[in-house]
């Protein structure tokens, strides 16, 4: 492990942020005196000084990261962080397992939104304030914030960064240094946040219900601080808001920046993603709407409009936010929307899936062999706008879907061989892997995950860390190539 030092170094280092960062939630519930500060006050020392210990044993060996590195650090921090991420609950809620802790833990940090816990309502505010940011935290990605602090301390980020961000375009960079970049990505998500939460205020969601939403929103996360979730309010400006935020969580956060830096709409315009991203949306929307209309699911249109253009939205863009237990809709409406989730958010958001980018690049390379099946000669390059898709990337796409889809089977079968149901099996398993929150069944979003066994519970925070790391960053750190020297 000597050679792994540097990015134990490194990961030293986030556990120690981490810790730092927990005195957010320490200052809320000290304002508030709602009796959870000792927990957020333990947490912080333990999470702390494991870190300050990890830096200090490895510092002798501190070195710029390489390939290995990156993928070693971004996979134990997402596998690690979610250990002292369920102090603070443990701490406050002894009667919580740290199989369900980690899981609540993992799905915070993942910006997933499955929950084992049942009582929001009645949790102090500092409680749901730390569920969400560690949403918010996830959301960009926790390394993506450290890349702007590792170059000050002499570490390398690049390859921290391309094994984290969430994209298959990952050696793009908006500016010539990666912390700049990563700086740049945080201020539009900062402002983005910040936004949501007026906004969600003025919509008449109380102060601290609109922050806790916000985090939620901006991150595309799903945590609520009530039970039924955002459908507690019934306020329709408030699910408009969220709507609208989810939409602009779901874009590359690339796109953003650029037209703020810019002051101009033309980024949005040149983003390939976004046509196919709003027509799958809306074309969701108005077929959603005319069969559940058909079947006389709600009392009338513009109530059966209103339902499916949130659902659609926040379950596609992987929000997991929910007004209304759609689970008592057709099954056909359910996996609609449960499908969405696996393709509709763009590449570089705090969506989860396999993004639209991929999915647009796998729709046009099927269309180009159908037509070489036609007219075998043609050559007809792969475009994404007016570049076109290198044979390297199209591989890599390939891969990642032939692997994505494996995921799937693979680990609805496990779940199924555990005594699951096959739908709940099925949905869960895609929900997390999607980061999705809510499934179908018996974890739809008018119950939880508070249900399933410890092995269950365990298999599915693996499959949130998984799908957040988009599958591969993980497999590679578990392959035996990676650990031969």
């Amino acid at each position: 492990m000597r050679a792994y030092h540097p990015a134990l170094n490194a990961l030293g280092l986030i556990v120690m942020i981490f810790g730092l960062l927990m005195s957010f939630p320490l200052a809320v519930s000290s304002w508030l005196a709602d009796g959870a500060h000792t927990a957020y006050g333990r947490a912080m020392v333990l999470t702390f000084g494991a870190g300050l210990a990890l830096f200090s044993l490895t510092r002798g060996q501190r070195r710029d990261l390489r390939v290995h590195d990156g993928f070693f650090l971004v996979a134990a921090t997402w596998v690690v962080l979610p250990v002292f991420g369920s102090l603070p609950l443990m701490g406050y809620l002894p009667e919580l397992s740290f199989t369900e802790a980690y899981f609540e833990a993992a799905s915070g940090l993942s910006a997933t939104g499955a929950t084992v816990l049942s009582g929001l309502d009645e949790l102090p505010t500092s409680v749901n304030v730390w569920r969400t940011f560690m949403h918010w935290l996830g959301g960009m990605g926790v390394i993506v914030l450290v890349v702007a602090v590792l170059p000050l301390l002499g570490i390398g980020g690049r390859q921290l960064y391309k094994a984290e961000v969430p994209t298959p375009m990952k050696d793009a960079s908006l500016t010539p240094r990666i912390a700049e970049t990563a700086k740049g990505l945080w201020m539009t998500y900062v402002l983005l946040t910040v936004a949501c939460g007026f906004s969600l205020w003025w919509a008449g969601l109380e102060g601290w219900d609109a922050l806790i939403h916000a985090m939620s929103i901006a991150g595309l996360g799903g945590f609520s601080s009530k039970d039924a979730s955002i459908g507690h309010f019934d306020n329709l400006n408030a699910e408009i808001v969220t709507i609208v935020f989810a939409l602009l969580a779901a874009m590359n956060f690339a796109t953003h920046y650029l037209a703020l830096v810019r002051r101009s709409v033309q980024p949005y315009r040149r983003d390939p993603e976004i046509p196919f991203f709003l027509v799958a949306l809306l074309g969701s929307v108005a077929l959603l709407t005319a069969y559940l209309t058909w079947f006389d699911a709600h009392a009338d249109i513009p109530t059966t409009l209103r339902y499916t253009a949130f659902h659609v939205v926040s379950i596609s863009t992987s929000l997991g936010l929910a007004s209304y237990d759609y689970t008592l809709w057709p099954m056909f409406a359910q996996i609609w929307i449960l499908f969405l989730g696996s393709f509709i958010a763009c590449s570089g958001s705090t969506g989860g899936g396999i993004k639209m980018m991929r999915a647009i690049i796998l729709y046009k390379q099927v269309l180009r062999e159908i037509i070489r099946s036609l007219h075998p000669n043609a050559v007809r390059p792969v475009r994404l706008g007016a570049q076109s898709v290198p044979e390297a990337m199209l591989h890599a796409v390939l891969g990642f879907s032939f692997m994505y889809m494996v995921t799937i089977v693979s680990l609805t079968l496990l779940m199924v061989a555990s005594g699951l149901e096959l739908i709940t099996a099925f949905s869960a398993v895609v929900a997390c892997l999607n980061n999705t929150g809510p499934g179908l069944g018996t974890l739809g979003p008018g119950s939880n995950y508070a249900g399933l066994n410890d092995f269950q519970t365990w298999v599915l925070s693996f499959t949130m860390i998984l799908g957040r790391l988009e599958i591969f960053t993980l497999l590679v750190v578990l392959t035996p190539t990676f650990w031969r020297r």
